[in-house]
């Protein structure tokens, strides 16, 4: 098992964003320590998939990337009221989406890649829309880059085949998943 840690990767990202200012303490504000486990799993999957583990760090990275500038512009009130509804509209999606993971996990055989696929690629366009006027074409590139590494339908088949080889990485992800409808974070 090598160590790779989401931990460590958000401190990086969160470092190069606010310099001196970085502490394992403020990469907290944005990434909990559910939501650290949960990209975890996905990093294990990724790297188990894709059979590349530069590719699937990389994935993970610029998911840790796009979380904390969010996070920062939000903190900072960098957000139109427009662009307020758009993030709220985000999160009843990413909520959404959460939900029926969680669902075509407790339940057998009623997985359809087609209804997740398609509820991440809505969370994407929604992101998209949300930053289009505070990041770079480079950020919308590792958003397109997440967003379509995970909504590959092959990935989600083989992610929620019952007694397959990710079953426990999902059990894992939607217990975080789980807790973090209960708190309210999604």
């Amino acid at each position: 098992m090598d160590a790779f840690s989401s931990k460590d990767m958000a401190l990086k990202a969160q470092k190069k964003i606010l310099s001196s200012m970085a502490t394992r303490s403020s990469v907290q504000m944005f990434i909990d320590d559910t939501t650290s486990e949960i990209l975890d799993e996905l990093y294990h999957i990724s790297k188990q998939y894709s059979g590349n583990k530069s590719e699937a760090q990389k994935v993970i990275k610029n998911l840790i990337k796009i979380t904390v500038k969010i996070g920062v512009l939000f903190r900072n009130n960098r957000f139109s009221t427009e662009e307020l509804v758009v993030a709220q509209d985000f999160k009843k999606k990413l909520r959404q989406g959460a939900m029926t993971a969680i669902s075509f996990y407790e339940v057998d055989f009623t997985f359809d890649k087609a209804v997740m696929s398609e509820l991440l690629s809505s969370c994407r366009d929604l992101l998209l829309k949300l930053v289009n006027t505070h990041l770079t074409p480079k950020s919308h590139n590792r958003i397109n880059h997440v967003f379509n590494h995970y909504s590959d339908p092959q990935l989600l088949t083989q992610l929620y085949e019952p007694g397959g080889p990710f079953r426990p990485n999902l059990t894992n992800i939607c217990r975080g998943l789980n807790k973090l409808v209960e708190d309210g974070t999604i």
